[in-house]
């Protein structure tokens, strides 16, 4: 097993020792929710990283705690694909330059990584059928063209049949979380849910997507409970 190098930067507790007490504690309570994997955690607090580009200690961090539970660069790289689609590639640029920098630091390998078939990167009229509903591309082609030969594109990369290591709940429970931290509170996100529960997830599951992501910021997540409530009573969702 490689050695891990110790921890780069100060430690908050030595920044403030009442704020690591409140981390500390914050941690601990969204740790204890049950509906979600110690995989799925690590996930979507690495997600949160990207979307708020906290890439410095929270990012090591939250990386760290991965490589203890089992989750790999190579996982890590496939949620930076996964999501690049909705939080910008230049976010997920600037996250794959930091977790090469770690990969350095720690003395981890660096995996190899395949490329996508061809034709999975052509647009327009000749392409490849996408995986996007019909519903979906309907709404987007009422809005722009170009915007659905876009969103066509981004999702015939992402088709969970081709590279990656996440499943589709992982995925789905991924792109909530951008959904939370971005407030795109509305198509996406009830899209998004749906998908999670498609893939099985409970909805209690959901739920704890929700509760988990109160620390990424408590007021975006009040949002997110409101739209949740509303989605769930025109999708006809059993909440039990």
């Amino acid at each position: 097993m490689t050695a891990i190098t110790p921890p780069s930067g100060a430690d908050v507790a030595t920044l403030d020792a009442m704020f690591a007490q409140m981390a500390v504690a914050t941690a601990r309570h969204a740790d204890e929710l049950s509906g979600l994997t110690d995989r799925e955690k690590v996930l979507l607090r690495l997600t949160a990283d990207v979307c708020a580009q906290a890439l410095g200690h929270p990012f090591e961090l939250h990386l760290r705690t991965g490589l203890k539970q089992g989750v790999t660069t190579a996982d890590i790289r496939a949620l930076l694909r996964l999501i690049s689609y909705d939080s910008g590639y230049h976010t997920a640029s600037a996250a794959f330059d930091r977790l090469a920098e770690l990969e350095t630091t720690l003395g981890l390998p660096h995996p190899d990584t395949g490329e996508l078939p061809a034709e999975l990167l052509t647009s327009g009229p000749d392409a490849p059928p996408t995986p996007l509903p019909d519903p979906v591309r309907t709404t987007l082609a009422q809005l722009d063209p170009h915007f659905l030969d876009y969103f066509d594109l981004q999702s015939r990369m992402r088709t969970p049949t081709g590279p990656g290591t996440l499943t589709v709940r992982e995925r789905a429970f991924a792109t909530m979380s951008i959904d939370i931290h971005y407030q795109t509170l509305g198509d996406t996100f009830r899209i998004h849910t749906q998908r999670a529960l498609g893939a099985g997830a409970t909805i209690d599951n959901v739920r704890d997507v929700l509760r988990f992501n109160a620390q990424i910021g408590a007021t975006r997540v009040w949002q997110a409970w409101k739209a949740f409530h509303v989605h769930a009573a025109e999708a006809g969702w059993d909440l039990g």
